[in-house]
C-alpha cells in the first residue's frame, strides 16, 4: 500500500472517528438518545472498523480520480469534500433513516446531515491538502 494512500486513510479515520465519537456519544448523546435508535451497549471497535474500510476505499477514490486533477488544491478539497459528503450522506443519513426505527426521520436527517457536513468540511481540505504536500516533498526529495 502506498504512503498516499495510508496518509489520504488517516486523513479520513482520524477526524471521522474523533468528531463521530464526540458527536455521537458526547455532544448530541441526548439528542440520539430521544431518536431511540441506537443499542445502549455501542460497539466502538464495529464502528472503528467500519471506518477503517470506508477510510481505504475513500483513499483510493482520491488517489484515482482527485489528486491528480489540474487548478488549484483548494478545487481538489471541495470537489472531493462535495463528493464524499454526498456519497457518505447516501449510505449513513438516507439509507438508515430508510430502514431503522426512530422516534423521528427529520430529527435524525437534520443531526445526521449535520455531521456529514462537519466530517467532509475538515476531511475533504485535509486529505487535499496532505496528499499536495506529500507530492511536493516527493518531488524535492
Amino acid at each position: 500500500m502506498s504512503k498516499r494512500i495510508v496518509a489520504a486513510a488517516f486523513a479520513y479515520l482520524v477526524p471521522t472517528f474523533l468528531l463521530g465519537f464526540f458527536w455521537h456519544l458526547v455532544w448530541f448523546k441526548g439528542y440520539y438518545d430521544a431518536l431511540a435508535m441506537y443499542r445502549h451497549d455501542v460497539i466502538i471497535p464495529f464502528g472503528f472498523l467500519s471506518m477503517s474500510i470506508q477510510a481505504l476505499l475513500f483513499a483510493w477514490i482520491y488517489e484515482r480520480s482527485f489528486a491528480s486533477r489540474p487548478g488549484p488544491v483548494v478545487r481538489r478539497a471541495v470537489a472531493y469534500g462535495v463528493f464524499g459528503a454526498v456519497l457518505s450522506w447516501s449510505f449513513t443519513t438516507i439509507a438508515v433513516a430508510a430502514k431503522n426505527v426512530m422516534s423521528s426521520v427529520s430529527a435524525y436527517l437534520l443531526i445526521e446531515s449535520g455531521f456529514t457536513a462537519a466530517q467532509w468540511l475538515v476531511v475533504g481540505p485535509l486529505t487535499a491538502f496532505l496528499l499536495a504536500h506529500l507530492a511536493r516533498h516527493s518531488a524535492t526529495a
